[in-house]
């Protein structure tokens, strides 16, 4: 049995998918605590089977101003993957890791790097959950960061993703140091990705 398309998805898979959900972000706030130097609490993630005009809704609108980092997934699957937040909870942790507090306006070269950093930490972790789940070799391509309004944003992976379907797995996760932080992972595995690590899991032969 393979999958077709993502909408035609079964409750079973589904399950599977959030429980990597949950496992992968949470490996990645523990990952995000270490780096921070400072406890991370983290609220239960929401996981959610969404068609890709609901997504900018869900992350404040069109027009948020968003930071997105865009990344491939490669090795025994390939697809790829975005973590998306808004601009000021970017910056807020890119203060947190330089120590320092980050000025109104852009992000500057330094802190897209140290925004980048964060982000390789975070996705690396949650890969690297689905990487032991399935004991596939899973691994991310060097990120492109963007801040731009969601809809811009989101309009790259949704021109990519729209050849497999209209629906797109996410990760919602709230963390909080000393302010709340709403943090979206994007999973975007194509078909036959979907079809192995269902295998893999044992839940299609």
């Amino acid at each position: 049995m393979s999958v077709n398309s993502l909408d035609a998805m079964s409750e079973q898979y589904y399950d599977v998918l959030k429980e990597i959900g949950n496992i992968g972000a949470g490996n990645a706030m523990t990952a995000l605590s270490q780096m921070l130097n400072c406890k991370v609490d983290m609220k239960v993630p929401q996981v959610k089977l969404l068609e890709f005009k609901d997504v900018a809704t869900l992350m404040g609108g069109e027009e948020q101003i968003l930071v997105g980092v865009f990344l491939g997934v490669e090795g025994d699957i390939t697809g790829s993957m975005m973590f998306l937040i808004e601009l000021e909870a970017a910056k807020h942790l890119i203060g947190k890791l330089m120590g320092m507090e980050i000025q109104p306006g852009e992000l500057g070269e330094m802190e897209t790097s140290a925004m980048k950093e964060v982000s390789n930490i975070i996705t690396g972790a949650y890969l690297n959950s689905l990487s032991t789940l399935t004991n596939m070799m899973i691994y991310p391509s060097v990120p492109f960061l963007a801040v731009d309004m969601a809809a811009a944003i989101l309009s790259v992976p949704a021109i990519q993703f729209g050849m497999v379907g209209d629906k797109i797995l996410l990760i919602q996760s709230q963390f909080s140091d000393d302010i709340d932080i709403d943090g979206f992972f994007v999973l975007m595995p194509d078909l036959e990705s979907y079809d192995k690590i269902l295998k893999s899991l044992g839940i299609v032969s």
